[in-house]
């Protein structure tokens, strides 16, 4: 992995997040959260002349108490928090939405913006506050917070400080929401979807990266760009880590079922003429092009998540490269979060697939998790 633009990859991604980022919402008996309603700009006609006219215009039949079944709570309103946001809004996923953020001023105005658009989308409650207590009982959260690398910094110490903010992150949602399903987003997105696994406690298949699902369809979107086909028709896989080291599988890389390696025996490989290997090579530089020409990446990791979250939320058993931990698969012995093919439903990964690899694509993958775990193995929990 080249680090130095990895960590400004990841630090772009977390957008306005804080290194002291939401801790201030732990409370042992948490204050009502200052939730911003859903309905509309504050009010300029007085109360109660409000409360007579709803009351001559409308006749309740029944009182009913709202029960949330598809709650999504999103911690960190950046350009990447709110790329999910956006996206999960437009699929029509979520039956409320909470959003997090220690910047109160930015919070209420991305919560207000969402809100005025309710006309024209079926937009669910949206609610927000620093306490975490706006996010209770929620289905799903997604984690898009994280610290920023200072100059000079290590690799483990940045590591290292955001377990220190995951602790006061993880320890609000599990208070709040015991029995959720979390997606990690922020970067180093497999090491802190491992973090997040070791401090939650929480069964493997509720702690799922969003890893090399991203990674993945820049690769086929790619390849699609070179064959004049729709992304979509292009099926191909890139795991292993999100970033430098990640993994594309060549050998599984078909079109309406033909293999490109059966066209081309040297694909992705130096012997090939058509130099394809510079597909995966352009997926690893395109965040950082991004990065350049617009400051950060948020709509394609937005728009990635929100796949996800259709996935699990409907239980959709669809697979995706998503990162969890792999120990015991492919020759790796320790406990590492990488990406490889998960089916995603209701109860977060129900299952792994066994993708078949050549032994050049298994050693890099193992490779990939040789890096992280020098840097995971020191961490303090």
């Amino acid at each position: 992995m080249s680090w130095a633009v990895g960590v400004l990859w990841a630090s772009r991604r977390v957008g306005a997040a804080r290194a002291n980022f939401l801790c201030l919402g732990m409370r042992p008996f948490p204050r009502q959260p200052a939730c911003i309603p859903h309905r509309g700009a504050w009010p300029v006609i007085p109360v109660s002349k409000m409360a007579t006219v709803k009351h001559e215009l409308i006749k309740r039949l029944s009182s009913e108490e709202a029960i949330h079944r598809n709650k999504v709570s999103i911690i960190g309103t950046g350009s990447v928090g709110m790329a999910c946001a956006v996206s999960i809004l437009l699929k029509g996923l979520s039956d409320e939405l909470a959003l997090v953020d220690v910047a109160e001023g930015k919070l209420k105005g991305e919560t207000m913006d969402l809100q005025h658009g309710s006309p024209f989308v079926k937009m669910p409650n949206i609610v927000s506050s620093k306490d975490y207590r706006v996010t209770a009982n929620s289905n799903l959260v997604i984690i898009t917070a994280g610290a920023r690398q200072e100059r000079g910094e290590t690799r483990l110490n940045l590591v290292q400080r955001n377990v220190a903010i995951f602790k006061c992150m993880i320890s609000s949602i599990i208070q709040y929401s015991p029995h959720c399903k979390v997606i990690v987003v922020s970067n180093p997105v497999d090491i802190l979807t491992y973090v997040t696994w070791k401090i939650s406690k929480f069964p493997q298949s509720r702690v799922i990266g969003s890893g090399c699902n991203l990674d993945t369809a820049r690769f086929r979107f790619l390849i699609g760009q070179r064959l004049g086909i729709h992304s979509e028709s292009c099926h191909g896989w890139v795991l292993g880590e999100h970033g430098d080291s990640s993994v594309p599988v060549w050998s599984g890389v078909n079109i309406a079922g033909v293999p490109l390696k059966e066209v081309n025996s040297h694909i992705g490989t130096d012997k090939d003429p058509e130099q394809w290997k510079n597909v995966h090579k352009d997926v690893i530089a395109s965040a950082y092009e991004i990065i350049k020409m617009k400051g950060y990446t948020s709509w394609a990791i937005g728009l990635s998540v929100a796949d996800l979250t259709e996935s699990i939320l409907k239980n959709l058993r669809r697979v995706h490269p998503v990162s969890t931990i792999i120990k015991g698969l492919y020759g790796i012995n320790e406990e590492v979060s990488l990406s490889v093919p998960c089916i995603l439903g209701e109860n977060g990964v129900t299952d792994l697939i066994k993708v078949k690899l050549t032994p050049e694509e298994e050693a890099r993958l193992k490779k990939s998790a040789e890096t992280l775990w020098e840097i995971q193995k020191d961490l303090k929990f």
